[in-house]
């Protein structure tokens, strides 16, 4: 049998639930080495397929880097700052409820674990504690009534493991270049940025490494692929070539 995840002693239970949940970026570290590495190598890729020099390959594929990544984080922080401003809204709603109607929101909170089994004397010593504390009771509704999490995630963590994670996955297809390699070596870099990126997420799911990293290499490498054909078929349309 493989080792537990954690253990399982009263002072293990105890320092691990003292610091309450905590948010998670893994979604935006994988979201931006993704497409940091796709939509470089996508660049490099299409100026590759429209026969252009290598400096140009370089300057695009920089500019591509800090831009884009940039403007992903700030996607990014907007759409988290949207999410943590509803979070915000939504115990304000509540907090005004339970001033203006308690006993409407004490029936909320009844009804809510009425449908998870509890009944009689024991459903009404869970109301009562529940309500008994206001910033807890706001927490519930807002976990059972909204489905939101208890940890709102940092907009500006959030923005910061996008451009990170962009900016260091987004090099990989341009360092060949760097050191006068070719497409064949940045289109190898890329591969295996793509393997590392997906092998390492298989650490948070059920996939094995060597499937999860195959599945990425996959999916960016159709990206790419997609990107340079485009590029070919463009250069070839405008007569472009390498002087």
């Amino acid at each position: 049998m493989p080792p537990l995840e954690h253990g399982h002693s009263t002072d293990e239970i105890r320092r691990r639930l003292a610091g309450g949940p905590r948010s998670s970026y893994l979604r935006d570290w994988i979201y931006g080495g993704i497409d940091g590495a796709v939509t470089t190598f996508a660049v490099v890729a299409g100026v590759a397929g429209a026969e252009l020099p290598m400096q140009v390959v370089l300057i695009l594929g920089g500019a591509n880097l800090v831009a884009d990544g940039f403007s992903m984080a700030a996607s990014n922080f907007s759409g988290t700052k949207a999410e943590r401003d509803d979070y915000d809204r939504l115990a304000a709603v509540e907090r005004r409820h339970v001033a203006l109607v308690p006993e409407g929101e004490r029936e909320e909170i009844r009804q809510i674990f009425a449908a998870k089994g509890f009944s009689g004397a024991g459903l009404e010593r869970i109301v009562a504690t529940i309500t008994s504390d206001e910033p807890g009771w706001i927490r519930t509704m807002l976990a059972e009534e909204y489905g939101l999490s208890a940890s709102p995630r940092s907009p500006r963590m959030a923005a910061a493991a996008t451009f990170a994670a962009f900016l260091i996955c987004g090099a990989m297809p341009l360092l060949p270049y760097a050191f006068g390699g070719g497409l064949g070596a940045s289109a190898l870099a890329t591969a295996v940025t793509f393997f590392a990126i997906g092998s390492t997420k298989s650490r948070w799911s059920l996939i094995p490494w060597w499937r999860s990293g195959l599945e990425t290499v996959a999916v960016g490498l159709a990206a790419a692929a997609l990107a340079y054909l485009v590029g070919f078929g463009l250069g070839s349309l405008f007569g472009i070539a390498v002087p």
